[in-house]
């Protein structure tokens, strides 16, 4: 007669049995639902921190590339002599054929557009208040390329005025008290140049656009002006401080960085977004896997819940074992009916953990406004944490990554006590019976 197959029904109909029995008959249903909670809780709390920090990454960087360029070309300083003095000062590189120059990196495989960009610094003041503002200056044609900006569910006003006026950010807005029609004073450092030295150039300009990019430091700083104005009013006739660049693969920006150079020629240079917010992406992913191991760690704790409530069952069904044995169950037998006991409540853990982990990423609005309720408004603060609201972005790879993780444990931890159970002398178990 052969030998039932590993893993047969009785197998599991003795496992299960062993798993509700009660403490009256030898069970150990309380550390079996402790260990299973302890379980679901660790997955749940995996796979929740995961999507958090995936989110944010997410729209960390969504922000960036929707209202920034990819990458941007610049000339590099030039150092000029002063004739009469000898002294040697250092001016800002500018281009003088941004147009022929844009044309020639549009030409570069991957790129998408280009556009030719006036940058300055100002001071922008309206209704007796003031905020330093960065002015970038740029055709309306490509600010209504640029998709965090010209959105219109985030948007006042209409962006075909751009032509009369100025577009600012939400967070100037705000705190200028500025709406769509209203003068704001723009005062440059740098202005028109007389016998007795430059002096601040001041221009008012009506707010046609006010637009929110998503980031708190763009909406607080950002100012766009039509780029023959920015000219005029920078003083930059005829040239660009710098052209934007914008890549069909946004995330290996860096391959370009070579082409971009050898189309620009002699003394130009490349900042990419990965040059700019890098270290802050690279932090963010050390964090995320600072947090896995953590987070392990805690799943890791609970499983061994597993292993002590199987060493009291197995010490509780001791005469049990003794009387399988002698009816012909084999050590083989034995393991997996125990191992199966392990098993179940790491599976039904990581099922309850995943589903709840899963609710979580997806109604992450609802749960934290209920928590931002509770600390009284002040658990989200968009100036420290650069955007306005907490992102979850629920990804398969993270939902795998704790299921493996926490069965890997779960049937790792069992193996030790049901290999106990299965060497247990059936003679030595009936002795006192």
């Amino acid at each position: 007669m052969s030998s039932p197959a590993p893993f047969s029904r009785y197998e599991f109909m003795i496992a299960w049995r062993y798993l509700r029995a009660r403490r009256a008959e030898g069970g150990v249903s309380v550390m079996t639902w402790i260990s299973l909670i302890g379980i679901a809780l660790g997955v749940m709390a995996l796979i929740a921190t995961l999507s958090v920090r995936a989110g944010f990454r997410a729209e960390f960087v969504d922000t960036i590339l929707g209202a920034n360029a990819h990458t941007t070309v610049y000339m590099a300083p030039q150092r000029v002599e002063n004739e009469f003095t000898d002294d040697v000062y250092v001016v800002p590189g500018r281009i003088a054929d941004y147009d022929q120059m844009a044309a020639s990196l549009a030409q570069i495989p991957g790129v998408e557009r280009t556009a030719p960009v006036i940058r300055g610094q100002v001071m922008a003041t309206a209704n007796d208040s003031s905020n330093v503002a960065e002015v970038y200056g740029i055709t309306v044609e490509n600010l209504k390329k640029m998709p965090r900006i010209v959105d219109p569910s985030t948007a006042t006003g209409d962006i075909a005025d751009f032509g009369n006026g100025v577009a600012i950010g939400a967070g100037i807005a705000r705190e200028l008290n500025l709406r769509i029609g209203d003068k704001v004073r723009l005062i440059a450092p740098e202005g028109a140049r007389t016998a007795f030295g430059t002096t601040p150039r001041v221009n008012a300009y009506e707010v046609v656009y006010v637009f929110s990019a998503g980031r708190y430091d763009i909406d607080r700083t950002r100012i766009y002006m039509p780029m023959a104005e920015a000219q005029s009013y920078f003083n930059r006739e005829g040239v660009a401080d710098e052209i934007e660049i914008f890549v069909d693969d946004p995330e290996n920006v860096d391959d370009w960085t070579l082409p971009l150079l050898r189309a620009a020629g002699e003394g130009a240079q490349v900042w990419s977004w990965r040059d700019a917010s890098g270290s802050f992406l690279s932090a963010l992913d050390m964090e995320d896997d600072v947090m896995f191991v953590i987070l392990s760690v805690l799943v890791l704790i609970a499983s061994m819940n597993i292993t002590s409530g199987l060493i009291m069952l197995v010490k509780n069904k001791g005469r049990d074992i003794g009387i399988l044995r002698t009816m012909g169950l084999s050590e083989g037998s034995i393991l997996r009916v125990f191992f199966l006991c392990g098993s179940l409540i790491g599976v039904v853990g990581t099922a309850i953990g995943v589903i709840a982990g899963c609710l979580f990423a997806l109604y992450i609005d609802p749960i934290f406004a209920f928590v931002n309720y509770l600390s009284g408004g002040g658990a989200w603060d968009p100036s420290v944490r650069g955007i306005y609201a907490l992102p979850a972005e629920l990804r398969l790879e993270d939902v795998l990554k704790a299921v493996g993780l926490s069965l890997g444990l779960s049937f790792v931890v069992t193996i030790f006590p049901a290999r106990r159970a299965a060497r247990m002398n059936p003679v030595e178990a009936l002795r006192y019976e």
